[in-house]
This record gives C-alpha cells, sequence and structure tokens, in this order.
C-alpha cells in the first residue's frame, strides 16, 4: 500500500492516482543500471558440513554467526559492501556503492583481514564450542553491470563475479588466490606467489591467478610515479598559483576545493602546485 502524499491516504500498490482525493501519483523512474569496474571478493567456510554433525544446531548457528559477523567486520573495515551470504559463502564488492581508485587494494587488505580474523575467532570457538573453522577466498577485479539496490534487484553481475566464486573454489583451506586483474593493482603493497594457471569450471582457458602471502600496512596498491612532466594542467595551476597570490595580497585564508572523479590526476596536479609554491611560501616565512 502506497500513501498519497496530498491526503495520507492509504492506495492499492500500482495505482495512479489517489481514490481519496484524486492526487496524481508521480511515475516512479525506471531502475538504473550501470557498467562499473569492481572488486569482488568470495570466502566460504571449508568442513561445515562435518561441523554440522558434531554440533547442535543452535551451537552451529552461534557458531556461524560469530563467523559471518567477523567477516563482515572485516570487509567494512576497508570499505566494502557484503551483498550476500550464500549458505556458508560471504560475498563482498568494493566499489560499489562509492568508487575508490584503491578498490583492489582495499579487497586484498580486507581478504587478509579476514583469514587473520578466522585465526582469532578460531581461538575463541575452541574454547566455547570445541570446533574451529577454515575458509578459502577468492578475489578478482573487472566489469560488472550494478542493479539499482532500491529496486532489490541482484547487485552485480558478470563473469568477475564467477570468476571471483571459482577462484575461492580453488583455493585451499586458508588460502586466498588472486586473479591477474587484481595482482597488476596491488602489486607494490602485496606479497604475492604465482601459481599455476587454474582449470576453472566454466572456463575455456585456464585462469591466471597468485597466492596472497601478505599485504604491507599503509602502502599503495601500485606505486605513483610523480617524476613525469606534468601535460596539460597550466589553467589549472594557474588557478592555484591565483589562488596563493591573493592570499598573500589579502592575508586571509582561502580554501581550494580540487574535485574529480577517482584516477583524474588530483593528488598530482597538487604535488606540482606546492612544489612550484614551495620556496615562495618559505620567502614569506623567513
Amino acid at each position: 500500500m502506497a500513501a498519497c502524499p496530498a491526503c495520507g491516504v492509504e492506495n492499492p500498490d500500482g495505482s495512479r492516482f489517489c481514490n481519496a482525493c484524486g492526487e496524481r501519483f508521480a511515475e516512479s523512474a525506471p531502475a538504473q543500471e550501470v557498467r562499473k569496474t569492481v572488486t569482488v571478493v568470495f570466502c566460504d567456510v571449508t568442513g561445515s558440513t562435518a561441523l554440522g554433525e558434531r554440533l547442535d544446531a543452535e551451537a552451529l548457528r552461534r557458531v556461524m554467526m560469530r563467523y559471518f559477523d567477523a567477516m563482515t567486520q572485516a570487509i567494512e573495515r576497508h570499505g566494502g559492501t557484503v551483498e550476500k551470504f550464500i549458505g556458508d559463502a560471504v560475498m563482498a564488492v568494493f566499489g560499489i556503492p562509492t568508487t575508490h581508485e584503491d578498490d583492489a587494494i582495499r579487497a586484498v587488505r580486507a581478504a587478509d583481514d579476514m583469514r587473520e580474523g578466522l585465526r582469532s575467532l578460531n581461538k575463541e570457538l575452541e574454547r566455547d564450542h570445541g570446533a574451529t573453522l577454515e575458509c578459502r577466498i577468492g578475489v578478482n577485479t573487472g566489469e560488472v553491470v550494478a542493479g539499482d539496490a532500491s529496486t532489490r534487484q541482484a547487485l552485480i553481475t558478470g563473469d568477475t563475479v564467477n570468476v571471483a566464486a571459482r577462484l575461492e573454489q580453488g583455493a585451499a583451506p586458508g588460502e586466498v588466490l588472486i586473479a591477474r586483474s587484481t595482482a597488476r593493482l596491488v602489486r607494490d603493497a602485496a606479497v604475492l606467489e604465482q601459481v599455476e594457471p587454474l582449470d576453472l569450471k566454466g572456463k575455456a582457458e585456464p585462469v591466471a591467478a597468485h597466492r596472497l602471502v601478505a599485504v604491507h600496512a599503509g602502502a599503495a596498491g601500485t606505486a605513483r610515479r610523480m617524476d613525469s612532466p606534468l601535460v596539460g594542467r597550466d589553467r589549472q595551476l594557474g588557478q592555484l598559483r591565483q589562488a596563493f597570490d591573493e592570499v598573500v595580497a589579502d592575508r586571509v585564508c582561502h580554501l581550494f576545493t580540487v574535485l574529480g572523479a577517482a584516477g583524474v590526476g588530483k593528488s598530482r596536479l597538487i604535488q606540482e602546485a606546492l612544489g612550484q609554491l614551495d620556496a615562495d611560501a618559505m620567502d614569506l616565512i623567513f
């Protein structure tokens, strides 16, 4: 039932006019679908069937809920979104609803935290239930079709999701397997070991993959090269120089905000501007 915005009377779903006052209802906009590049993480528990035979149903539920909570916290701590729970598996996506230029390394850090978080959780589960869990994780980066979450459609679909799930299935217990597309984006922040190409179900050719060994704290996924000449940004640099000159002349503070999509060169522009203004600023101080 939908409430009329004019008189508040509830009307059957799909009504175009209010049955009480005749107010015309606004037509709902069609669901929007977009293509986005995201990183998908699949995590699944191994040996859960055997665990179910050992534990009472209520005890098993408590164990699994604690597992889901620990995995969710690790994912959300790095800015990911849990899309769904599938049986014992957790599927998460980095890049929806908000895209970050470092979504790949966020996902890999989350995967490493999920693995470490489970090791910590196992100490509690061993103490409370005499049981432990093991998980396998797959990570893949690529293009997907993202639906409108407000319409309760599937959030993302595409081969990227399928490959992440297959990587998880191909991983050994306690192992994180990363697709080559993700490895390229995190190579300067993670220690990786290349594994033999995997014959994944549904894929015509073997899929290259890497095993995650460790992640360097605070390191960027790919080291930025700031030593190349900056091209095509003279106007923007001029605007920053003008703002600096106005601050000096008027003796007041200015706030200059640089906006742009991820990867367009905001950090590079700021570094170049600060490099040019540094000497002038130091002269003012001394």
